[in-house]
């Protein structure tokens, strides 16, 4: 995740003092903030969530190595179903087991156990060249805004709720705005997650025009000196034209009414779908340009290699990933300490 989300999020950016004006049609909160989840280790907690990729991945790995002395044509064949199957994506595992390949060539590489190492070295690259030139286009004044989509059933507006709770959290100002009109009951469900951490939710009536929701909703924000709203849109397929056109419109309403935003434009993808994930970021990408994503349930898949086939081939960072139903099971994504959760043998500290 960049620097500016991490000092956010670890609240050194200094939040001004709240108002206490409520806009028609707001969701006020009148619950009081969830008192944060008690800490253990957060590394051991990611390692564990991460169990069924790891037992399908790494550990099939390990399996494959065992008493193996050398680096044959029948290894390298099995190892490739093994990253198949994993859901690294066939062009991702072709490029691994090519520069496998050519180490192996050099005389580089010999020993089984030392391919486990690099394997792990390779996917980390992949992750880290996503981060690199992940640069924000950060607001001089006003709030930083954030524009949210993804599919039905990803988990973005749970995701939403939660990013606003790392947010409120640090002390920040959020403004929470519902534009996904269209899926039932997506409206009430952004207000009860405000009321749940005690943050304003801009809302109109279901079947609402979207882009009319965002206008009223940062005309409102503009006075009111919020740090960081929120919008959740898009909530249907992404092979849908008129959605695509809906979100291009979006985008143009919001850079009227605020220059600049959305300063994120973030993707929820659901990790537990695989290649139909990597079918929706192309999409969204090609209609509007991705800044980021967050990759939800990861916890509930063996095919956590989706992570790495979609950094490789789109070079979009990964801001968060959940790995779980708790408000601290969404984690601010480190390539590394991702890859050591996976492949490490041992516990460090988040």
């Amino acid at each position: 995740m960049l620097n500016w989300f991490k000092k956010k999020l670890s609240g050194e950016t200094p939040a001004p003092a709240a108002s206490t004006a409520v806009a028609p049609e707001t969701a006020s909160a009148a619950a009081s903030t969830p008192a944060p989840p008690e800490k253990g280790s957060l590394f051991q907690r990611l390692r564990e969530r991460l169990g069924k990729t790891r037992d399908a991945l790494v550990s099939r790995v390990d399996t494959l190595f065992l008493g193996r002395k050398v680096i044959d044509d029948e290894l390298l064949d099995e190892l490739e179903e093994i990253l198949i199957t994993a859901d690294l994506g066939a062009a991702t595992v072709l490029d691994l087991l090519t520069k496998t390949r050519e180490q192996i060539k050099r005389d580089q590489l010999r020993d089984p156990q030392a391919l486990k190492a690099v394997l792990k070295q390779l996917i980390q690259g992949y992750l880290a060249q996503a981060e690199q030139g992940a640069t924000l286009a950060m607001p001089e004044s006003g709030p930083f805004v954030i524009m949210v989509l993804g599919v039905n059933g990803v988990g973005k507006t749970t995701t939403i709720g939660k990013l606003a709770y790392k947010f409120k959290q640090a002390g920040q100002r959020v403004l929470l705005v519902a534009a996904d009109t269209f899926r039932a009951a997506a409206i009430e469900q952004l207000q009860v997650w405000g009321e749940r951490i005690g943050v304003e939710v801009v809302a109109q009536q279901q079947g609402a025009d979207p882009s009319s929701v965002i206008y009223d909703a940062l005309d409102y924000a503009r006075p009111r000196q919020f740090d960081v709203i929120i919008i959740d849109t898009a909530g249907r397929l992404h092979t849908k034209v008129n959605l695509m056109e809906e979100l291009k419109k979006i985008k143009r309403v919001m850079a009227k009414q605020l220059p600049g935003a959305p300063h994120e434009t973030m993707l929820v993808l659901d990790a537990t779908t695989g290649q139909n994930g990597i079918s929706q970021a192309r999409q969204f990408n090609e209609a509007v340009e991705i800044t980021g994503l967050t990759l939800t349930k990861l916890d509930g898949t063996a095919k956590g290699g989706i992570v790495v086939n979609i950094c490789r081939e789109f070079k979009i960072p990964i801001r968060f990933i959940g790995i779980g139903e708790q408000m601290e099971d969404l984690r601010d994504f480190d390539p590394a300490q991702f890859v050591e959760a996976l492949f490490g043998n041992n516990g460090g500290a988040a």
